[in-house]
This record gives C-alpha cells, sequence and structure tokens, in this order.
C-alpha cells in the first residue's frame, strides 16, 4: 500500500533524494566505497560539499559576505551558538512556541534578552503583532516556523535592527530578502535531508564582535575557515541535501516551491474550513503554517480522534497525530510531500464525516 506520510520531522524525502542516497550507499560516485566510509577529505565528497553549499547560495538567492555552514548538533545547538558568536550585551527574541522558547533560555545565558511578544498564554495559537524591538539590541531573533502550533510568519521582518532567524521547518519554502539577516539556520530534517546536519547561513562581518572567548567549536568562524570541515562532517546527510537541492532546482527553484507549497496547504485548509466535524486550531488565517496544518475534532466529536488516525491508518496515511502539547491532528505538508497525499488526506476527512 503506498504510504502518505505527514510525519513533522523527521520527515518525507522526495524519491529523487532517497534513491540516489540509497545508490551511494552502495557506490558513492563510482569509488566503489560507500559514502558511509568514504574520507570526507577525498575529492569526491569535496565536490558534493562545494556543490551543496554552492545551490543554497543560487536556489535562496543569497549574497556576495554570507558563508553556507554545514553543522553538527541540530537547530538547538544554535539556540547558544547564535548568542555565543552574536549577543554583545542585549538580544531581542519574539516568543511563538517550544522552539523559540528555548532559544530565549539558552540566549539567556550569554546576555540580556528582551521578550518583545509572547502568544503563551494562548496556546501560542496565534502570532504576536504590533510589538516594539528596543533600540540598540545586537539581533531580533524569530522562529519563521512553529511546528507544534501550526503558525508561520511568512514575510521578512523590516526592523531597525539585525535579524537572526531559526528556518528550520520552513526553509526552501519561500523566497528571503536577506538585507536586514545576520543569520539563519535550519535543522535538516524537514525540508532537506535526514537528521544529522544543520544549515547555517552567515553574514561574515556579523562575526568577531563580542569580547567572550569562544570555544573553538562553537565559533562560526572556525567552520568558514575549515570549510565545515574542522571535524569530521556527516556525510549522509550532506549528500542527501545535495540530492534534495538537486531536485529543488530541477522544479524550478524556490518560485514553484512555494506554489506547490500554497496549493496543498490552500486545499486541506478548505477541507478543515467547510468540514462539520473538524476544526483548525490557529485563530487567524494570516498566522497559519503552509508546512504544518494542525486541526482537532469539533467538542461534540471529541471522541472520535483515535478511530480518525485509525480511519486513515488503514488508507496507508501516517503522521496526523498532533503533538502532545496540542493533541489533535498535525498534517505536516513539507516540500516533498506530493499534492495526492493531501488529496488522499482530504477525501478520508470527508469519508470519515459521511460516516460519522
Amino acid at each position: 500500500m503506498k504510504k502518505h506520510n505527514f510525519y513533522a520531522g523527521p520527515s518525507i524525502l522526495s524519491e529523487f533524494t532517497i534513491q540516489n542516497t540509497a545508490d551511494a550507499v552502495l557506490n558513492f560516485a563510482d569509488t566503489g566505497l560507500s559514502v558511509l566510509e568514504v574520507s570526507h577529505r577525498s575529492k569526491e565528497f569535496q565536490a558534493v560539499i562545494d556543490k551543496a553549499s554552492a545551490l543554497v547560495k543560487e536556489i535562496l538567492d543569497v549574497p556576495d559576505g554570507f558563508h553556507v555552514l554545514w553543522l553538527g548538533g541540530g537547530a538547538s545547538m544554535q539556540f547558544c551558538m547564535v548568542p555565543y558568536n552574536l549577543l554583545a550585551r542585549r538580544a531581542a527574541y519574539l516568543d511563538t512556541g517550544t522552539w523559540a522558547s528555548n532559544a530565549i533560555k539558552e540566549a539567556r545565558l550569554f546576555g540580556d534578552v528582551d521578550v518583545v511578544a509572547s502568544s503563551k498564554d494562548a496556546g501560542y495559537t496565534f502570532i504576536p503583532k504590533g510589538f516594539e524591538i528596543p533600540e540598540g539590541v545586537d539581533y531580533f531573533h524569530y522562529t519563521t516556523n512553529n511546528t507544534i502550533y501550526g503558525t508561520e510568519i511568512r514575510t521578512d521582518p523590516k526592523v531597525n535592527c539585525r535579524v537572526v532567524a531559526d528556518m528550520s521547518s520552513d526553509i526552501f519554502s519561500r523566497p528571503i530578502d536577506f538585507t536586514n539577516y545576520d543569520l539563519i539556520y535550519a535543522g535538516a530534517q524537514k525540508n532537506l535531508a535526514p537528521a544529522g546536519v544543520t544549515l547555517v547561513i552567515v553574514r561574515e562581518d556579523a562575526l568577531g564582535k563580542v569580547d567572550r572567548p569562544i570555544p573553538t567549536m562553537l565559533d562560526y568562524r572556525t567552520h568558514i575557515k575549515k570549510g565545515s570541515m574542522f571535524n569530521t562532517p556527516p556525510v549522509l546527510p550532506i549528500y542527501s541535501a545535495l540530492q534534495t537541492l538537486i531536485y529543488y532546482k530541477q522544479l524550478g527553484g524556490i518560485t514553484e516551491l512555494e506554489r506547490r507549497d500554497l496549493e496543498k496547504a490552500a486545499m486541506l485548509y478548505d477541507a478543515i474550513d467547510n468540514s462539520k466535524m473538524f476544526t483548525g486550531t490557529v485563530t487567524d488565517p494570516a498566522d497559519r503554517s503552509i508546512m504544518n496544518v494542525c486541526f482537532v475534532m469539533k467538542p461534540e466529536y471529541k471522541e472520535l480522534e483515535v478511530a480518525f488516525i485509525d480511519f486513515c491508518l488503514a488508507r496507508g496515511i501516517v503522521g496526523i497525530k498532533g503533538h502532545r502539547s496540542v493533541g489533535g491532528f498535525r498534517a505536516s505538508l513539507y516540500n516533498a510531500l506530493p499534492i495526492d497525499s493531501v488529496r488522499a488526506l482530504v477525501e478520508a476527512m470527508h469519508d470519515f464525516e459521511a460516516t460519522h
């Protein structure tokens, strides 16, 4: 049975990425070695990391003065690396969910943090607006997409300071204006590759402005100087990331990826909005994520949630159970998810509703 994979991460990868990665596990670049065992210092793997970095710059239209890094530790490591390298005195953070809150916690180890706004009291069901960023902060940090709660900020902030963004779950889903950004980071396991590598895009002249000593491994300048090879990089996820980037370019780049993502999200939200049984959890449609669609049963049908998940499983629809802190359902519509899978979920919703 065909599986429709809605898991939030690790999540669906394109067949192109999976097949090419599987081939490289058996024989990488005709070396007779697996990509799992090849030297990261080999010319064959150097070509992989060079091409992957170049494609990131090409697809996202990254301007001169920025470096592309492939690091370990996940986005959670960036929660501390960012302030370690950039927070000299004071930073501003927007609290829109669990991962934003975790980033705030880490930043407070390095300096003063102003939480300019939070939607915590409302269960993170909306994106705060109308907040002010204090003068003189070193940077403003925000999380673009909140996987647990289904909210997303799809426009680059127009602020009077430098910006840092956690784009772990929606990078490569829209164009980015790099004008105000000092740094963007993204864990791979959503729209790029298997877990194990983190993409960092950092502006070179943002670095070297803090007085504190920075451990070698946590200093972005170390990884710039060593071309992301200060220590052995996670070669398999980087190879998979390259395959995904090649696939994205073949599809038509960011413009086509965004068009597809918007189409998938509109189809599912339309089904939710017109349902007598299901309802969305995000209060303002303008704040809805196109990557992670969160919804629940209306109160009178609450007892049918488990039955609906089982109904979907019987149809090969997996990964729609909501996060334990929210409940209900979550359908993740990452770039690799085909629109046919969204149609299958919408059909399951209609059929389940018709029989109950």
